[in-house]
């Protein structure tokens, strides 16, 4: 029962037990039709709206810097990627890649590393500012220093782990309920139907929702180093 259970977040495949359940992660882009690129549709419409009112609102958290200028499309496509691989995940047989911290950790770890660097080595003066807030005491200052340092170094960690717990959470429980179905009559099942057709509309929030956290958590942390 529990090796059945967790064999959805399994990354090996069956053939010749190869790893390729992880190109799941590239089928977003057969999301994406060819004529979104040339002519103008609806599809590309909305995806557009969506994209400009994002790039407002990272605008407003980055701030007017002129070295933050392109880090919008950075963070965006972040959240694209993110977003495509969520719902992949709520669809029968698809392997969900952000269930795993390899993924989370490989997006939000360089992030942070890339992110470390240039304010250390830019901004030092404004780096060292953030680790005694103002208006600190003294005699706290030392230990004010460690806090904020624990707070920026496992940053990359909660965004990661933050990702994939909530991925693993609606999976699994959408997963032992699905696992009774065949033990249950048909009253009990109707039941059980619309409580899974809840749980998948309550999965598809998280999934725009924790993809939009990702990417507003990352824009903060970038603007701290400016």
């Amino acid at each position: 029962m529990m090796n059945s259970t967790f064999s959805i977040f399994d990354p090996m495949s069956s053939l010749m037990n190869w790893n390729l359940n992880w190109i799941s992660t590239l089928l977003g882009l057969m999301f994406l039709p060819k004529i979104y690129w040339f002519n103008t549709s609806r599809y590309m419409i909305l995806w557009l709206s969506i994209s400009k009112t994002l790039h407002s609102e990272l605008n407003i958290l980055l701030g007017k810097n002129k070295m933050t200028k392109g880090m919008t499309l950075i963070f965006f496509t972040i959240f694209t990627f993110i977003l495509f691989n969520n719902f992949l995940g709520l669809l029968p047989y698809i392997f969900t890649s952000t269930s795993h911290l390899s993924l989370s950790l490989s997006i939000s770890l360089p992030l942070w590393i890339s992110l470390m660097l240039f304010g250390w080595i830019n901004n030092t003066n404004h780096m060292f500012t953030h680790l005694i807030p103002q208006g600190t005491p003294f005699i706290l200052m030392p230990f004010m220093v460690l806090i904020e340092t624990t707070s920026n170094v496992i940053r990359s960690m909660t965004l990661s782990v933050r990702l994939t717990a909530n991925m693993i959470a609606g999976h699994l429980l959408m997963s032992l309920l699905s696992n009774n179905g065949v033990l249950l009559n048909l009253p009990s099942l109707s039941i059980l139907i619309t409580t899974q057709f809840f749980l998948l509309i309550l999965e598809s929030a998280v999934a725009i929702i924790q993809s939009y956290v990702f990417m507003v958590l990352s824009t903060l942390y970038s603007s701290e180093v400016n």
